[in-house]
């Protein structure tokens, strides 16, 4: 008898401890367990954020790179001509280059042969007016943008009409210098439609400063470039000379 009661008491100890943990084992389990989730979610939020940060700067630095050759594009192109009726009366357009000085961002206001006619039969030509201006964010306080004016009909007015996008977010700096064929100085303004300014004249170099804030580390990334005019002298094609 006593050898099967403690037969029994074993049989029954046994049974007790396979029907489930205890309270402590729970509750050590449930912490490791939410441990391993803090763990892991820390990993991959940490992941996930250090993807869109790397993006955003490849962005950035995608979106200055696109602006600059744009500008290259379209001021190497630039021209003014000498092709005006004789009565200065029944003049309808004005070809320009024009830059003047401006905080934080300079304004270039120029033609050029720089246009692409996408649609097929529509009347347009390669010639076209252009600017470039610093355009304050009308959402976000204290932010300027670089934009990019385009006008497909040059008329009298080299600073209006047309379509204005943004061609560069959130700039800190858009300087632009001019190179002096005649001084061989680099001249902060330019100005082809005033004698006080350079007549008729046109820049060999324009030297391109392009700075984007919200870089690496919160630091501005800056792009330079020095951009050659094809055509330094004005159009004077089948103009009578004295």
């Amino acid at each position: 008898m006593m050898g099967t009661r403690a037969h029994m008491d074993c049989c029954g100890i046994a049974h007790g401890r396979a029907r489930g943990l205890t309270l402590i084992e729970v509750l050590v389990s449930v912490g490791v367990l939410a441990m391993v989730s803090v763990l892991v979610y820390g990993a991959a939020y940490g992941l996930t954020r250090s993807k869109e940060s790397v993006g955003h700067i490849n962005e950035r630095y995608r979106e200055g790179r696109a602006a600059i050759h744009r500008m290259n594009n379209e001021l190497s192109a630039a021209y003014i001509s000498m092709h005006q009726p004789i009565n200065p009366m029944l003049s309808v357009r004005n070809t320009a280059m024009v830059g003047t000085n401006g905080s934080p961002a300079d304004r270039v206001d120029f033609t050029s042969f720089s246009h692409l006619r996408i649609t097929r039969d529509s009347h347009e030509s390669d010639q076209c007016e252009l600017s470039y201006f610093g355009s304050p964010d009308p959402e976000v306080s204290g932010k300027t943008d670089l934009a990019r004016r385009e006008s497909l009909v040059i008329d009298l007015e080299p600073r209006k009409g047309g379509r204005v996008n943004v061609m560069a977010e959130n700039i800190d700096l858009f300087d632009v210098k001019y190179l002096d064929p005649m001084s061989g100085m680099w001249q902060e303004t330019w100005d082809s439609t005033q004698a006080s300014g350079q007549y008729m004249r046109m820049p060999l170099q324009l030297k391109v400063s392009l700075v984007l804030r919200d870089g690496p580390g919160g630091r501005n990334i800056p792009f330079v470039a020095r951009i050659a005019v094809a055509m330094h002298d004005p159009l004077a094609f089948a103009i009578p000379r004295p």
